[in-house]
């Protein structure tokens, strides 16, 4: 097989491994594959410095057997999804923007997150989230939407794309064609949005028109079915030509990369494969074809467009097409000059930057109804629901990480309270419910932190059996969790439970507003 098609192919995939410098895995997909591109989670982070040397490292090894420099991304939305988190702005989540009403802050503090990036060798944002959250049972999208109906999501989606993009690198809208009205998470299974086209233009293509029309460098995919674009309900936007060819490229007029979401998710992965689905992405019209995880589903993916294309299933002219996309992507700034970087970042967690997100994360912390601060003089029983289970989404603050629990309790500490807590995780199964109203007996100030309660019957459970005349409740993820105990001493949503998130929170617990 003529090395030429095997050079192309590669730069049609974008992978992930386990590590904070290059390992064989890297290594080998690098230099044999000679793959477009690398995807960055938190298992590959330590440091803004650290990872600013990954990238550099990754860069040079490319360098060895190709001319054409990787594309290195990351999911840096804001909010619960930084990838990146100590030694960097943070970034409040998409929601929350939303809830401060500032545009304009929308846009500054995307520049900032898109050069801090730029600064540690990232040159393309898996960002800015293009879903509109209108069903409160969404498991995924939530708080990483910027709103719940079209025009505001248009509104300050388009701001951070402007901001990301004037910083120099690459930004990806994503869940086309709109993953917000599905109660089904597709990191586990299929989901379905069955509305009709003229509903569909109205609210979920809405974001994306006004992005392509933005010049949005790429889109990402979802793996969810839409029955108006697409007859077979077995094949989601991912895998089919009638949403990524006759929609997207046809109806739409987008002419940027298509890239697919991780197809190790198990809507692809228990269906068709991950091999299955490389092929059928490209033959629906992708571009890059995302594999997260393993090296062996990775290099079999590779094999298997490889053996496509000499079969005849997948035109020679379809990998050209995509190639040259990718070609032209590869020509920002941040990508074409990353030899110019400087090793070490040089103006990360600037001043200005901190306090403008602190401003925004203060402005968007919502308190409904009655409310009364806690007393200071009174100990204070922190029951914490958090996340310990890792998903692509959700990523567990463990070994490096510790100092990064989204618990208030070392705010709490701080602001002078006397604390004792409770962790349970989101599951928030049986015995640990019980344990945890058990630790609560007697406690005069009991603050509760749910994360997504509205959807978990655990959580649900321990909120109903709290007393609350001595209830503070602290939606930690979705806001609709305030909507359970109306009669909470207060509520309070952030929109987030990362630590900056926190901070306006405990302010607001403590009475210092």
């Amino acid at each position: 097989m003529e090395q030429g098609l095997r050079e192309k192919t590669g730069q049609l995939f974008m992978v992930g491994f386990d590590g904070l410098a290059a390992d064989d895995h890297i290594r080998t997909l690098i230099r044999r594959y000679q793959i477009g591109g690398v995807i960055l989670f938190r298992r590959n982070v330590q440091s803004p410095r650290q990872v600013s040397a990954l990238c550099r490292e990754l860069q040079e090894i490319n360098a060895e057997v190709s001319d054409i420099p990787l594309l290195i991304a990351i999911d840096q939305e804001g909010g619960m999804v930084m990838r990146i988190e100590q030694g960097v702005t943070p970034i409040p989540s998409a929601m929350a923007f939303q809830a401060a009403g500032s545009v304009p802050d929308c846009e500054r503090l995307n520049h900032v997150s898109g050069d801090e990036m730029r600064q540690v060798g990232v040159n393309l944002m898996l960002a800015p989230v293009l879903d509109v959250n209108n069903n409160r049972d969404n498991p995924v999208i939530g708080v990483r939407a910027y709103g719940e109906d079209a025009a505001t999501v248009i509104d300050y989606g388009m701001a951070a794309m402007r901001g990301q993009q004037s910083s120099g690198v690459a930004v990806t809208a994503k869940h086309f064609p709109g993953h917000g009205d599905t109660a089904t998470d597709t990191h586990h299974a299929m989901a379905k949005v069955a509305h009709d086209k003229e509903r569909l233009q109205a609210v979920e293509l809405a974001p994306f028109r006004a992005a392509i029309a933005l010049g949005v460098d790429a889109i990402m995919t979802a793996h969810v079915v839409f029955p108006a674009f697409e007859l077979d309900t077995s094949v989601p936007a991912t895998l089919s030509k009638g949403v990524l060819t006759d929609l997207l490229r046809g109806q739409m007029g987008y002419e940027g990369v298509v890239i697919t979401d991780c197809l190790e998710m198990a809507a692809i992965a228990d269906g068709i494969g991950v091999s299955g689905g490389a092929v059928a992405a490209l033959q629906a019209g992708a571009d890059i074809v995302l594999i997260s995880h393993s090296q062996a589903r990775q290099q079999a993916a590779i094999e298997a467009v490889l053996a496509a294309v000499d079969s005849g299933a997948l035109a020679m002219a379809r990998i050209d097409e995509a190639v040259a996309r990718v070609a032209a992507l590869k020509r920002v700034h941040a990508v074409r000059d990353w030899r110019q970087r400087a090793v070490t970042p040089p103006a990360l967690m600037r001043p200005e930057a901190l306090a403008l997100a602190h401003k925004v994360q203060q402005a968007a912390l919502r308190v409904p109804g009655p409310y009364r601060p806690l007393d200071a003089g009174l100990p204070v029983t922190l029951i914490t629901v958090e996340v310990r289970a890792r998903s692509e989404i959700d990523e567990v603050a463990l070994g490096r990480h510790q100092d990064a629990r989204s618990s208030m309790l070392p705010a709490l500490l701080a602001a002078g309270f006397e604390v004792r807590e409770f962790a349970l995780s989101t599951q928030a199964q049986p015995a640990e419910v019980d344990a945890a109203l058990a630790f609560a007996q007697g406690a005069r100030q009991i603050v509760l932190q749910t994360y997504n309660a509205v959807l978990v019957d655990g959580q649900r459970r321990l909120l109903g059996a709290l007393p609350h005349d001595r209830l503070w409740l602290v939606a930690g993820r979705l806001p609709y969790d305030l909507d359970l105990a109306p009669d909470a001493q207060g509520r309070l949503a952030a929109f987030g439970c990362r630590p900056a998130a926190l901070v306006p929170v405990v302010d607001k617990l403590a009475g210092k507003d």
